[in-house]
């Protein structure tokens, strides 16, 4: 029992990094009920939590090369104590993005890469490959407790008290550090690659702000942007400039290499098949996930009208299954390869979302909800039984930083598009709809219709159809029987945006499958090198 208390200690922290993402998806609706702000507010918010991580888990992975893994992990989880204390108190809506999205993004940035090469260097052979199974089971774990605790919290008491226990929490793993064994001391300090850290941080960042702004900005024809770059949305302009920056951080990164100085990354990392084939498919996996943990809630909450904790409820199925089935990751290897596996696993997901896709509408399908719902979960599971051991896996222990750096940047990169990306098509396919439905309806006054339109050029939000109705019952110029018609539209228009939303879901599942081909054959645990 001893050799796995380290494994206890570094997979708590792992939970309490997936509880808060979970916590907030399922709270949406009252957390803009309590900041009396909109759903896109909180979207952002959401989307900036894990832009920090994805911008910044490079350098917190260079860190504990300087400085000790072990060291920058004890840092990291005060940090995000700290953050974690501020949210619960938090008094306003930046008080919020401050505390969650900033403080504990930084906190989760030290934590994470750390906590991926500990693990690594704990256990060795079939042994890692049951902790990474455990760790990612963790994961589905804290996706399991998130909608029931945090709705449950949310609905009878408050989503504050969710972030007060995590204080607790990260106090109790403090105390139990001794339980994970020292390291051997960095063989050198080395010094930050400070330039590295802000042409990566300022690319990825330009990208996701854009992608996140699409629905409000437009992607061609500007609909309400800040400002124009020559009649045009800046939207594509930005994730040019992010890209470049993107390029410009590689090339320094080269020259770093030539100069014999130590680069943020090391970017022959990426010559690594394996390594580079996790990375995608931890990419993909958490752009679909998180992608549709924002969706789904918003049609169980905003569309059916359930409370926090019955979203909660409707979601155990998915928190389940992937908690089973991230369990059974040394097992599964028993009878066939990662790649298999992960095949198999992205096949399932497919499966799922397009199930979804059809349980979606005005009225809730219990059975055939919770169904998809089980298969997704089984789907999720099987990757993430699988992808962090090849990751780790795949490099030497000197690489290990590194490769958890770059397993959570492609996590967390994916997270923040998943929402990003998914949102501004749920927007944009909404806005689409129901302008073409109110257009085309003669019951609705070309006055009235145009009208209709400004607003929703000006924003759209995704909000309940009898808050739509309150909404235009105090325009008077607007007849009681063109009001029904727009609302009537408006709730047909939200099921298509939906369906939409769930669809890119299923098709960026399916290119995923594309990325596998290099992930390991052998159904035995991948050899490490240098171990």
């Amino acid at each position: 029992m001893n050799r796995w208390r380290a494994l206890i200690v570094l997979g708590t922290a792992q939970f309490l990094m997936v509880l808060d993402a979970s916590v907030m998806n399922v709270s949406i609706s009252q957390l803009v009920e309590d900041f009396d702000t909109e759903v896109t507010a909180i979207q952002a918010v959401i989307t900036l939590y894990t832009l920090v991580m994805a911008a910044f888990m490079l350098t917190g992975g260079k860190l504990g090369d300087m400085f000790g893994r072990r060291r920058v992990f004890v840092v990291g989880l005060a940090v995000y104590g700290v953050g974690s204390g501020l949210t619960a108190v938090a008094p306003t809506v930046g008080v919020l993005a401050l505390g969650w999205s900033v403080i504990e993004g930084l906190g989760a940035a030290l934590v994470l890469p750390a906590l991926a090469a500990l693990v690594a260097g704990a256990y060795r052979g079939r042994d890692r490959a049951v902790a990474y199974g455990v760790i990612g089971g963790l994961a589905g774990a804290g996706i399991a407790v998130g909608p029931l605790l945090g709705g449950w919290v949310t609905t009878y008491l408050t989503w504050r008290l969710v972030f007060a226990g995590e204080v607790v929490l990260v106090a109790l793993i403090l105390l139990l550090m001794r339980w994970v064994p020292p390291e051997r001391t960095p063989p050198r300090r080395t010094r930050l690659d400070t330039v590295g850290v802000v042409l990566s941080a300022g690319g990825l960042a330009l990208v996701v702000l854009a992608v996140l702004q699409s629905g409000t900005w437009g992607w061609v024809e500007p609909r309400n942007p800040p400002f124009t770059v020559l009649g045009f949305a800046p939207t594509l302009y930005a994730i040019a400039l992010g890209v470049g920056l993107l390029y410009a951080f590689c090339r320094w990164e080269r020259r770093q290499e030539a100069a014999g100085h130590e680069p943020l990354v090391s970017l022959d990392l990426f010559g690594n098949h394996p390594l580079r084939s996790g990375l995608m498919t931890l990419f993909n996996q958490n752009t679909i996930l998180l992608g549709l943990f924002f969706v789904i809630p918003l049609y169980l909450q905003v569309v059916q009208g359930l409370d926090a904790f019955e979203t909660g409820l409707k979601l155990l199925p998915v928190s389940v299954t992937m908690l089973i089935a991230s369990m059974c990751g040394s097992l599964l290897l028993r009878i066939a390869s990662p790649r298999a596996i992960v095949r198999i696993g992205l096949l399932v997901l497919l499966a799922a979302t397009l199930w979804l896709m059809t349980t979606i509408g005005p009225e809730l399908n219990g059975a055939s909800f919770a169904g998809s719902m089980a298969l997704l979960g089984l789907g999720m599971g099987m990757l993430a039984s699988q992808l962090g051991n090849v990751v780790q896996s795949s490099v030497a222990e000197r690489d290990r930083s590194e490769a958890g750096g770059l397993q959570y940047t492609a996590q967390n990169l994916g997270s923040s598009l998943g929402t990003a990306l998914i949102g501004a098509i749920l927007i944009g396919a909404l806005a689409g709809s129901v302008t073409s439905r109110i257009e085309s309806d003669p019951r609705i006054s070309q006055a009235v219709a145009g009208q209709a339109t400004v607003h929703i050029e000006a924003g759209l939000s995704f909000i309940p159809a009898d808050q739509l109705s309150t909404a235009l019952a105090q325009h008077p110029e607007i007849p009681p029987a063109e009001a029904t018609a727009i609302v009537e539209h408006y709730q047909d228009a939200q099921i298509e945006g939906l369906k939409t939303a769930v669809f890119a879901c299923a098709a960026i599942t399916a290119a995923g499958l594309l990325f596998t081909h290099r992930l390991p054959r052998d159904r035995r645990p991948a050899p490490t090198p240098g171990d």
